[in-house]
């Protein structure tokens, strides 16, 4: 029987969400595993601190939405390693430098010691900086598209999602918006830049790996992504009001206590777990017309939003 694009040997629309979801997110700690620098290359404190940033943890929800929106056009799962390992190392960077003390001065990240309090301030902001670097060598380096032109638009994506008027520029209006109770389309602004851009680019990469897409499909997916990047952050923010730091592998509360302004703050948590129940509710929508193609995409709304951790 002939294997699909995620190791199983039945028909991906028959294997469960759970176990597809499994299947992805161990194919993705390998390829990250070897596409990072190995281990003891020189300089291998720096090589030691990427790794241990980006291996063994985390959900791989961005990797995850590459991979689902490779399978709504076809792509070859060796594309789409590339890609998705190429968003993750950015998200990974964005978790360092987060953490550092000039920001926000974290411990935990995935219920491990921060970067910077297992190895030390300095090596933590280089391995980001690297980490950074090495994602863009990935999409230059591999051929992810079928069109270069193509290709050329995958880095512009995930250059402009990191920068200033993406997550960047989110990180920046977080920082000078604390002690403040912001209005919820001001929230929404911010995180649509700070969360979102990040998870708009998973998609739109796994999406460039492979046949297409018309201008209608592409703008479905804008709405799609549009949904669930603000619904993840505002089930964050629920989970950080809480859940517990075990189950968080996260310091949780710790944007109560920073004077952070979030979705509970803004509107309650009765009222974010309606927003995200619209939200969720919006992305199916905007799946509707691709039918089965978009399953995972579907399935991965339905985790986002329903998620306890």
């Amino acid at each position: 029987m002939k294997m699909n694009d995620c190791g199983a040997s039945a028909p991906a629309d028959a294997i469960p969400f759970s176990a597809w979801m499994g299947s992805v997110q161990s194919r993705i700690e390998h390829a990250l595993a070897r596409l990072l620098p190995a281990p003891g290359i020189a300089p291998a404190r720096l090589h030691a601190a990427m790794r241990y940033a980006t291996l063994e943890g985390g959900k791989r929800v961005r990797p995850l939405l590459c991979f689902a929106a490779g399978e709504l056009v076809g792509a070859a799962a060796e594309r789409l390693e590339v890609a998705a390992s190429a968003v993750e190392m950015i998200h990974a960077y964005s978790l360092v430098h987060d953490d550092v003390p000039c920001m926000d001065n974290d411990v935990l990240r995935r219920g491990k010691p921060t970067v910077h309090v297992e190895f030390d301030e300095a090596t933590a902001l280089l391995a980001g900086d690297a980490l950074q670097s090495l994602a863009f060598q990935l999409l230059a380096e591999h051929r992810l598209a079928d069109d270069p032109a193509a290709q050329l638009e995958m880095v512009k994506t995930l250059a402009a999602a990191a920068g200033s008027r993406g997550m960047a520029g989110g990180q920046q209006i977080d920082l000078e918006s604390t002690g403040k109770l912001l209005a919820l389309s001001e929230l929404e602004y911010m995180h649509i830049r700070k969360t979102g851009a990040l998870i708009r680019a998973a998609v739109m990469l796994g999406a460039a790996c492979g046949a297409p897409l018309v201008a209608d499909e592409r703008a479905r997916l804008d709405r799609y992504v549009n949904c669930i990047g603000l619904a993840f952050q505002v089930v964050d923010d629920v989970l950080d009001a809480e859940a517990s730091t075990a189950t968080l592998g996260k310091t949780a509360g710790k944007d109560s206590k920073q004077g952070k302004p979030t979705f509970v703050s803004a509107i309650g948590v009765a009222d974010a777990r309606r927003f995200t129940g619209e939200l969720r509710d919006a992305a199916h929508a905007a799946l509707a017309a691709f039918g089965a193609r978009a399953r995972r995409l579907a399935e991965l709304a339905d985790f986002i939003v329903l998620r306890k951790f």
